[in-house]
């Protein structure tokens, strides 16, 4: 994928999310990065998302943290996504939102706990919430890496969710699924206690999910 290419598809990832609920107004974005070239593009701050476009979006090295003659600035979480991808080799797009379900967990500083299959499948374990941190240079990056697990995703208390993957894309599901388990534990927990599946039980369908799950 050349830079074209990437600026379009980080372009569709963030205007999906108000389309997936994911966003109001101008709060939270997305980005991608070309590993390869040293290179990622992330939506400029508040610019409404359905005015964006490809060329829109902030090209910024990732090992000075410069931008590359942009009109626009970045978005203003650019330092922890910078944070994320030189210390997460594996990840290519990080998405950050305050949508609701997930926000409220955040909000009372208690994670998404792994009592759903879909959990299972997606996640491989509880989303996790990080204490409250500032967002002070890289304060907020640190506590994510610190309180991370295999999950693509976690939650910062009294803040939001930070999603990932290899690609902006993947980023996109990994958010969007967060935000949809959420919704569905917070439901439940109106009915009474979910039952956390098990370690084990648990493994049986990441490993599917993650190994044997579609084309």
């Amino acid at each position: 994928m050349d830079l074209a290419e990437l600026r379009e598809e980080v372009c569709r990832v963030n205007r999906m999310l108000p389309v997936t609920r994911l966003v109001t107004m101008h709060s939270g974005n997305a980005s991608g990065l070309d590993r390869e070239r040293g290179r990622l593009v992330i939506k400029p701050s508040g610019v409404d998302y359905d005015a964006l476009v490809p060329a829109d979006l902030v090209e910024v090295d990732l090992e000075t943290g410069e931008v590359i003659e942009s009109r626009l600035r970045p978005s203003v979480d650019l330092p922890h996504h910078l944070y994320l991808y030189r210390n997460m080799p594996e990840v290519g797009g990080v998405i950050h939102t305050h949508s609701n379900y997930a926000t409220a967990f955040a909000a009372v500083g208690k994670p998404v706990p792994l009592c759903l299959t879909a959990i299972a499948d997606q996640f491989g374990a509880e989303i996790p919430c990080v204490p409250y941190v500032d967002n002070i240079g890289d304060h907020i990056g640190e506590a994510i890496l610190q309180y991370r697990n295999r999950s693509p995703a976690v939650l910062l208390g009294s803040h939001g969710t930070f999603a990932w993957g290899e690609s902006a894309t993947d980023a996109l599901k990994a958010a969007v699924m967060t935000e949809d388990v959420a919704k569905t534990v917070l439901l439940a927990m109106q009915l009474g206690q979910p039952a956390d599946i098990p370690p084990d039980e648990a493994e049986k369908w990441y490993d599917r999910y993650h190994n044997r799950y579609g084309q």
